[in-house]
């Protein structure tokens, strides 16, 4: 399913995150996280006069141990940097306004190429940044825009 609009980063196998970009399209629903996931990245596709059952949703209790993240990048550019869960630089990639990320693992840091509003959505509730964060010195503070004009990472 690899292809210029959609694009799974993975390090030793493990998929650090999944990319959509806004060009994105397919004729039929397609969900891309795994379902051990605790959080569900999919693109649902329905025809006119399709219709959604009304429902709510079970209460079920769930144990999430990692917090993943969707970030769904509604104006701007940014660069995201991807690193290991012991903080080692891996690779990045600039993303633009209609672009939806998915980070699934490991670590991650942001450079804003332009005035940026993104839209998240995480699980919560959330316990505070220093029980749900840890901060360290990665590469974003280096970047400048003009260097990845052209580079592997610059993928839209």
């Amino acid at each position: 399913m690899q292809n210029k609009s959609y694009e799974e980063i993975k390090h030793n196998d493990k998929l650090i995150a999944i990319i959509l970009r806004a060009n994105y399209t397919s004729d039929r629903t397609t969900f891309f996280s795994s379902p051990e996931f605790s959080q569900q990245l999919g693109y649902i596709v329905y025809k006119k006069n399709g219709i959604i059952k009304a429902h709510f949703h079970k209460e079920n209790h769930r144990k999430i141990i990692l917090t993943q993240e969707v970030l769904f990048i509604k104006k701007g550019k940014i660069i995201v940097n991807f690193y290991t869960a012991d903080k080692k630089y891996i690779t990045l990639r600039k993303l633009n306004a209609g672009d939806t990320i998915f980070l699934c693992s490991g670590g991650h840091g942001f450079k804003m190429l332009e005035d940026t509003e993104i839209v998240e959505v995480k699980q919560g509730p959330y316990s505070g940044r220093d029980s749900d964060k840890e901060l360290f010195e990665g590469v974003e503070e280096g970047i400048k825009g003009s260097r990845f004009q052209g580079t592997k990472g610059n993928k839209g």
